[in-house]
C-alpha cells in the first residue's frame, strides 16, 4: 500500500508527520509522493489562523478528487483541524474516511488498516495524552537539519491562542526519550538540531519541578555528530541567567534566540494576557546583548489586535526602531472563536491591520538591510544545503538563520562541497535579507 504524507502548518506539527511516517515504514508502508498513485492520502492539519484554517479545508477537498480520479481508498485527516472541527468535516466532507486528533496520532497505523479493511476508524484520546510512540522518525526537511520537539501543550492561555483548547495543557517530553531522538537523528546525518515547542523555556517544569532546559541542552550537546543547536518559541519572562550562561558556555549552541514578544505597548500586552511590559522586554534585550553581542535575536509581533490605537501602534514602531531585531515578522490579529479576544472590542478592520503590518516592515527592511551589510568582511561558519545549478555557487547558512523564516548566504568557490559540510567563509557583499561570501581557503 503506497501513502501519500502532507503536512500543513508549524514545525512542531511536522515532527508529528515524521513520527507517524516512521510508524508506517515500520509496518511496511511505502512512501509516495505521487498523489494519482496513492492508495492512503494522509493531511496534517493546522487551524491556529483563519488562513492556516482555509489552506487544511482546500488541501482536503482537493485530495478528496483522487478517490475519482486516482487509486486513492483512504483519505485520513489528523491534527489540529480535526481536533477542533471533526463534527463539521464529518458532515460537510464525507470522503474523509477517518480523523485522528491532535494526541491520537499515534494510532495511524491501526486507522489505516481498519479504514482499507472496510471498518470506521477514526480516534480521539484525551487532550493531555503524550505519546510514547518513539520510532525512528522519517526526515522530510530535505536538508541537514531536523526539529526536536520537546514539549507540547500550553499553560500560557494568551487571549488570543487557541492552541491550550487544540493540544492541551503543557507536557514535558522525558529528557531521555529525547535525547535519545536527538542521537537517532545525528546518526541519521543530521548536523543541526532545532528545539521547538509551544514554548521551549519553561521545559521541565511538569516533570521535574524545575526548569529543565539547560540541563537538556548540556545533554543534546554531547552527543556526537551534531554541529549546532538552535533555540526557538523562547518566551521572554521565562528568560533565566542559567539558560544564558548555558548558551554562552557550549560551543553547539547558536547564538540566536526566537522571542515571541507580539507587542511592545503595555495596554495590548495586559489585552493579550501576556506577562511581560516594554520595560522588561527592553532589560532583558539588553542583557542578551550584553551576554552575548554577537546574538541574534528574532522576534514576531501582531497588529490590529482589538483595542489598538494609533499610540500603542507608534509605541511598537519606536520600539521595533530602538531594538534593531536582526530578525522579525509581523502579522495581522486572526479573530478565533471560543478565545478571549474574539469578544474584545473595539476590534479593528482589515484595512487598517494590513497598513500597519506594512509599515512595520518597512522599517523592519532598513534595519535587516543595514545588518547584512555591517557582516561584510566577517568570517562566518556555514553549513552547506546545495548548489546553483550550472553555477560554481553553493547555498548555505550561517548560525544567523533559522531554515525556511530566515536568509541565506551564497557562497562562491570552485571546490566542490557537500551538503551538510560545514565551511568557513568570508562575507563579501548582501543582498536585501541574503548573504554573498567566498570560502576561505583551509
Amino acid at each position: 500500500m503506497k501513502v501519500l504524507f502532507i503536512s500543513l502548518g508549524c514545525d512542531k506539527n511536522l515532527v508529528d508527520s515524521e513520527v507517524m511516517l516512521g510508524l508506517l515504514r515500520e509496518k511496511g508502508f511505502e512512501l509516495t509522493n505521487e498523489e494519482e498513485a496513492a492508495d492512503v492520502i494522509v493531511i496534517n492539519t493546522c487551524c491556529f489562523i483563519h488562513d492556516a484554517k482555509e489552506e487544511s479545508i482546500n488541501t482536503i477537498l482537493e485530495m478528496a478528487e483522487y478517490k475519482k480520479t486516482g487509486s486513492l481508498k483512504a483519505l485520513i485527516v489528523t491534527g489540529c483541524l480535526a481536533q477542533r472541527y471533526r463534527d463539521e468535516i464529518r458532515a460537510e466532507i464525507p470522503e474523509v474516511d477517518a480523523l485522528l486528533g491532535s494526541t491520537a496520532f499515534d494510532e495511524i497505523v491501526p486507522v489505516i488498516e481498519k479504514v482499507l479493511g472496510g471498518n470506521a476508524a477514526s480516534s480521539f484520546k484525551d487532550i493531555n495524552y503524550l505519546t510514547t510512540a518513539r520510532p525512528k522518525r522519517v526526515n522530510t526537511t530535505g536538508g541537514y537539519f531536523s526539529y526536536l520537539k520537546i514539549a507540547e501543550g500550553c499553560d500560557k492561555h494568551c487571549t488570543y491562542c487557541v492552541i491550550p483548547k487544540i493540544r492541551g495543557d503543557y507536557r514535558s517530553v522525558p529528557m531521555e526519550d529525547l535525547v535519545k531522538e536527538a542521537e537517532d537523528l545525528a546518526e541519521s546525518g543530521i548536523k543541526e538540531l532545532i528545539l521547538v515547542a509551544q514554548e521551549t523555556t519553561v521545559y521541565g517544569t511538569d516533570l521535574y519541578g524545575k526548569k529543565a532546559l539547560p540541563e537538556l541542552l548540556e545533554k543534546l550537546c554531547r552527543i556526537e555528530g551534531l554541529s549546532w543547536i538552535r533555540l526557538m518559541y523562547c518566551y521572554p519572562e521565562e528568560i533565566t541567567k542559567e539558560l544564558i550562561d548555558v548558551i554562552k558556555r557550549e560551543p553547539k549552541i547558536c547564538h540566536y534566540l526566537d522571542i515571541p514578544i507580539q507587542h511592545a505597548s503595555d495596554a495590548v500586552l495586559k489585552r493579550m494576557g501576556r506577562r511581560t511590559s516594554n520595560k522588561e522586554l527592553r532589560e532583558l534585550i539588553a542583557l542578551l546583548r550584553k551576554e552575548m553581542p554577537d546574538i541574534v535575536l528574532r522576534t514576531s509581533l501582531i497588529t490590529g489586535f482589538p483595542g489598538e490605537t494609533e499610540g500603542d501602534h507608534e509605541i511598537l514602531k519606536d520600539f521595533v526602531r530602538e531594538m534593531r531585531f536582526e530578525r522579525l515578522g509581523v502579522f495581522t490579529y486572526s479573530r478565533e472563536e471560543g478565545t478571549p479576544a474574539d469578544k474584545m472590542k473595539p476590534q479593528i478592520t482589515k484595512k487598517v491591520k494590513v497598513a500597519r503590518q506594512k509599515e512595520l516592515m518597512r522599517i523592519q527592511q532598513e534595519i535587516a538591510f543595514a545588518h547584512a551589510k555591517e557582516l561584510c568582511g566577517r568570517k562566518l561558519t556555514v553549513l552547506i544545503e546545495g548548489r546553483l545549478t550550472e553555477e560554481e555557487v553553493y547555498i548555505g547558512r550561517t548560525y544567523m538563520d533559522a531554515p525556511n523564516v530566515d536568509g541565506y548566504i551564497f557562497v562562491k568557490t570552485w571546490n566542490e562541497l557537500l551538503s551538510g559540510e560545514m565551511v568557513n567563509v568570508e562575507v563579501t557583499d548582501a543582498k536585501g535579507y541574503d548573504l554573498i561570501g567566498e570560502l576561505i581557503e583551509e
